[in-house]
């Protein structure tokens, strides 16, 4: 792959996907073996890492958290594109730490991963973050398609299932979550030393002031977001927030648990 691509293979690769990750993304989804690299799903750990090793899908020195092929072989840089980002965090973390013992309180963070993970995989989602208590995901054009919108949507009402709502018992985790979208600076971020794949701008920062507003049970959809879903997810509830760092009061509407 040229390293001096620019811009215009970036824009490319968003919008219209690159073959060998999607192809990758295909293929990985059915290797077990946890933790991923973040951007092509390729599995480090178990029989799956030790298989694809031996090809290069290996942990980069740049970044742990994406292998050698998506980060050396993906030239720095990025493009303007329009996606969706998708945050979700545990409600109430703080004092669920409190009343837990350090060990227990790590099980139930990392039995939130896996399941978080699993959910993102589906659904063709690149795991930007799986940081404290939280994840960010982001729904890219090129890789899960020109439903992305749809996709996030679905894939943050199944962390919601997969948490437990929904069933008789409730839930295992108190969790809440926003989806928005917008035009977001995606590529190979960083410097020599240290590269990351991820998004940057104010569709960012504004999905993750919406997650904070979700109450637990609760994702809210942005209105860019709602727009592409409404036949799918009709008459939901419309609710005006006050952001924090925002001017103006922003409309959503809000997807709730069954």
């Amino acid at each position: 792959m040229d390293p001096n691509a620019g811009p215009e293979f970036w824009q490319k690769v968003l919008a219209e996907g690159h073959p060998p990750l999607r192809f990758m993304h295909k293929l990985f989804r059915y290797l077990p073996g946890p933790p991923r690299c973040k951007v092509c799903h390729n599995p480090f750990g178990g029989i799956g890492g030790k298989l694809v090793g031996l090809f290069g899908f290996t942990p980069s020195r740049k970044n742990p958290n994406v292998c050698v092929v998506c980060c050396e072989k993906l030239p720095p840089g990025g493009a303007e594109a329009d996606i969706a980002v998708l945050f979700a965090d545990v409600r109430g973390s703080t004092a669920m730490g409190e009343k837990l013992t350090p060990s227990v309180y790590a099980e139930v963070l990392n039995r939130f991963y896996r399941a978080a993970t699993e959910v993102l995989i589906r659904h063709d989602a690149i795991i930007d973050k799986l940081i404290g208590d939280e994840v960010m995901a982001l729904f890219i054009p090129g890789i899960c398609g020109p439903q992305y919108h749809s996709r996030a949507v679905e894939a943050a009402s199944a962390l919601l299932q997969e948490v437990g709502y929904g069933r008789p018992e409730g839930p295992w985790l108190a969790l809440g979550g926003a989806v928005n979208s917008g035009m977001t600076y995606v590529g190979n971020v960083g410097s020599e030393g240290v590269v990351d794949f991820t998004a940057l701008g104010d569709t960012v920062n504004t999905a993750s002031r919406l997650a904070s507003s979700a109450a637990a049970g609760e994702i809210l959809l942005s209105e860019t977001v709602y727009v592409k879903v409404a036949e799918r997810f009709p008459n939901l509830e419309a609710r005006t927030l006050a952001l924090r760092g925002k001017e103006a009061a922003m409309n959503a509407r809000v997807l709730a648990a069954a």
